[in-house]
């Protein structure tokens, strides 16, 4: 089981309620602003954060090693670490939080950071310096969010610890803060968890960019996708993609065991999943840019060893052609648009499965298909077909209808 990484009790701040505390304090900063819209601007923020520690954790190694120069942009992208430049390390930011233009030297530094890391170009949010937003709370923002750091104030680990302590203050005036390996556990968990708390606030809306993480994991658990091409056609922010690596890493795999292939029609929501993934140190093929997975499928050739899928399932408003070949099983007749959706949704995943590849998803209201005109598709579920198996997910199902 994938909660088998988090036995000890010190295992990291998120067993005591870290994020919660987090997010008590960053929702009263959000006063009447829209869900949607303050997001982007913690979740932005969050990153940011991460890519900063990242990097001055090694720009911290590099200063130690003879001979390296830890200004060299190339030695960090050997190791697969973000250049971060000057004006958008967290410190300079976090020191600027107080200044009435804090709102474009943020802009400022994601539009340096994109320039420089060609991976997040595009990604990053950029309108910090919008009038709408209050500059006041956004300084107070940047500083709840600089709490999120691990710090080592001992020289020599105590004995029986687990690593470094977390902590919300500075190290030690006579060295700088050390970030531990787990920052990045820590920075992931709190963006993870913003995202469920943002969706619940969004409500319905919150659906198209986020699955329970109970969801995520019974669809991750069914598969077991210990090793292979892993694809969700309809990515939202990435949740399944995150699951999957926390599977592979419980059960003693490595990250480079799995590929990761997505696509996603929303910008917004792509841009999400995009940093989701990144906090973790996942490479991923997320397709050159966003597109609706009907009107144009990003990875045609693509035949994943597992699928996994909440696919919109009260989206009326969808394109198909007739001589696609994705409808192996017939071709989705008129007439009710959302019900028919799924079964091109289901014949999509067949299309993209392997000779053994598995799919796991989640249908609203499936036993409708059972009755329609498409159950010559459905049956297919459980048994092997051309391409590979396909399971539902039973809970889900229930949970749905």
């Amino acid at each position: 089981m994938a909660r088998a990484r988090s036995s000890s009790k010190n295992n990291s701040t998120a067993n005591l309620g870290f994020e919660a505390k987090l997010w008590l304090a960053a929702d009263k900063l959000r006063s009447n602003m829209d869900a949607a819209e303050y997001k982007h601007t913690v979740l932005g923020l969050i990153f940011l954060k991460y890519i900063s520690d990242s990097f001055e954790e090694k720009h911290a190694e590099l200063t130690k090693e003879p001979g390296a120069d830890p200004e060299d942009q190339d030695e960090y992208k050997a190791e697969n670490v973000f250049w971060v430049p000057p004006a958008a390390r967290w410190t300079y930011l976090q020191n600027s939080a107080k200044q009435a233009t804090i709102g474009k030297i943020v802009d400022d530094a994601m539009v340096a950071i994109e320039r420089d890391n060609q991976r997040l170009k595009g990604v990053l949010p950029k309108d910090y310096a919008r009038p709408g937003l209050d500059k006041h709370r956004l300084g107070e923002l940047i500083d709840l969010i600089g709490t999120i750091v691990l710090i080592d104030p001992a020289p020599i680990p105590v004995p029986g610890s687990a690593g470094a302590s977390p902590a919300v203050s500075g190290a030690p005036a006579d060295r700088p803060p050390l970030r531990s390996h787990r920052s990045k556990d820590i920075l992931g968990r709190v963006y993870e968890y913003f995202l469920g708390q943002f969706a619940s606030a969004e409500g319905k809306k919150g659906g198209q960019f986020y699955t329970p993480q109970s969801v995520v994991r019974l669809l991750v658990e069914m598969l077991a996708p210990y090793k292979g091409r892993i694809y969700d056609p309809c990515c939202g922010s990435g949740g399944m993609f995150v699951q999957s690596e926390k599977f592979v890493e419980a059960h003693g795999g490595k990250i480079g065991d799995i590929s990761i292939y997505g696509q996603e029609s929303n910008p917004t929501t792509r841009r999400l999943a995009v940093m989701n993934l990144a906090l973790r140190g996942i490479e991923a093929d997320f397709g050159p840019e966003h597109a609706d997975t009907f009107r144009r499928d990003l990875h045609p050739d693509l035949r994943a060893d597992y699928v996994l899928a909440n696919p919109p399932f009260n989206d009326s408003d969808w394109f198909r052609k007739d001589d696609d070949v994705r409808w192996q099983y017939g071709v989705p007749p008129q007439g009710n648009a959302i019900r028919l959706r799924r079964i091109a949704w289901v014949q999509h995943f067949i299309h993209h499965l392997a000779p053994q590849g598995m799919a796991g998803f989640v249908l609203v209201r499936f036993w409708f298909l059972l009755k329609s005109r498409a159950a010559r598709v459905l049956n297919v579920l459980g048994n092997p077909t051309p391409h590979g198996t396909l399971r539902h997910s039973t809970l889900a199902w229930i949970l749905a209808t």
